[in-house]
């Protein structure tokens, strides 16, 4: 424990991971959360050329936006739908355009468009919301039932794949609540997931990948084999600081993000189902359980990435090639993907940091053993399971490299 606690002390006082914390924060919390919420992410609208000429009033703006969704109502049916698409239609005809930015137009939009595609005008520019015929958007529960089926049978996805999937669908509740559905879009769809996990892995890549080869670097490495301790308490006491590290570094984030969460939204609309982001999304949660899945992800992506990170580390004497591979670990897979086979590419999601939280929107699943498996399921699993087997094998890796 002792050597623990000199390591842990060793790696912060370093001013390369002060700065990458520092810059870590600043970019997830002050600007991924705090600044989108008040700025640039819900701040009415000035120049609409730039999301960063809007006004510096996102709290008001987000609490209105609140208020003008509880007007319809608790939950969407068929009338409140109507109403709500109406109620816009008024005041867009009206040039009522601060009123406007209170609408969720977006996630209106995208339901008609998924639900109602035959009332589409192409040759009218405009969003669905602002030229459909209220009175025709009926049936709004039996048509994504549909719809889920369609996108299903579409994607290939039949017999016993289709019946697995839509066995999740059938525990999604109807009617569905109704809040305002934009701020939750943004929380799961960006700040969280994927964004998260990818600064996340750029810093620990930076911190980590020098926590065994800078014993190199630094040329102490001869002198660990004097130590009363030796190699292999050291790598141990090196484990386990990396590991607090990528905690104590999640958990300064999470707080951040939490609080700023809370201030700017409270918990409205905690109890949402998030087929009110994705219509079509057979997960039976809500945005709560949704945001602490998101944040499991990333949690255990980060432990595993700690893993692959100080396993590299240790098969290399270069500081540079350990920051170099470990960089690649995550945003290799992240630029080929769109060149390999799709089978390789869901394989590569279980690299840790590089699949998404956002698959509890999707339906993608896997094949093993003769049944099919959701992706969420795996994807929080299989990447921190991968990271710990890294871990015997970079100590063992350090101690053949120390015994040379």
């Amino acid at each position: 424990m002792e050597l623990f606690v000199l390591e842990h002390k060793k790696l912060w006082r370093k001013r390369s991971v002060r700065v990458s914390v520092l810059l870590c924060f600043v970019y997830t919390v002050i600007f991924g959360s705090i600044l989108s919420f008040q700025w640039f992410g819900f701040g009415s609208s000035n120049d609409y050329t730039s999301a960063f000429g809007n006004h510096f009033d996102g709290y008001a703006m987000i609490r209105n936006s609140q208020a003008y969704s509880h007007t319809f109502g608790e939950n969407l049916t068929d009338e409140s739908l109507q109403e709500l698409v109406r109620d816009y239609q008024r005041m867009d005809a009206a040039g009522l355009e601060e009123d406007l930015e209170k609408t969720d137009w977006a996630a209106i939009s995208s339901w008609l468009g998924t639900l109602y595609p035959e009332l589409r005008d192409p040759e009218n520019p405009g969003t669905m919301i602002s030229y459909v015929d209220p009175d025709q958007l009926t049936d709004f529960y039996g048509r994504r039932q549909n719809a889920v089926e369609d996108f299903l049978e579409n994607n290939g996805q039949t017999g016993s794949e289709k019946a697995y999937l839509m066995q999740f669908n059938q525990k999604v509740n109807v009617p569905f609540r109704y809040e305002w559905v934009k701020g939750w879009t943004q929380i799961l769809g960006s700040m969280v997931a994927p964004d998260l996990g990818v600064v996340m892995a750029l810093f620990l890549a930076i911190v980590l990948s020098s926590l065994f080869s800078g014993e190199w670097y630094n040329n102490t490495s001869s002198l660990v084999l004097t130590t009363k301790n030796g190699w292999k308490k050291l790598a141990y006491a090196k484990i386990l600081t990396g590991l607090s590290f990528s905690v104590e570094l999640f958990f300064l984030l999470l707080t951040g993000m939490v609080v700023s969460q809370l201030f700017f939204m409270g918990t409205s609309g905690w109890d949402l189902p998030i087929q009110t982001i994705k219509l079509i999304a057979i997960a039976p949660m809500n945005m709560l359980q949704a945001e602490i899945y998101e944040y499991a992800f990333v949690f255990l992506g980060a432990i595993g990435f700690c893993g692959v990170v100080m396993l590299i580390s240790s098969a290399v004497k270069s500081n540079v090639l350990a920051l170099l591979f470990s960089l690649a670990v995550v945003y290799g897979p992240m630029m080929l993907a769109e060149y390999l086979p799709y089978g390789l590419q869901k394989a590569l999601d279980f690299i840790p940091l590089v699949g998404s939280g956002a698959d509890i929107f999707r339906t993608n699943t896997f094949h093993l053993f003769g049944k099919y498996i959701w992706s969420p399921y795996l994807l929080i699993t299989v990447p921190v399971l991968l990271g710990m087997l890294c871990i015997p094998l970079a100590v063992m890796r350090w101690a053949r490299r120390m015994k040379i």
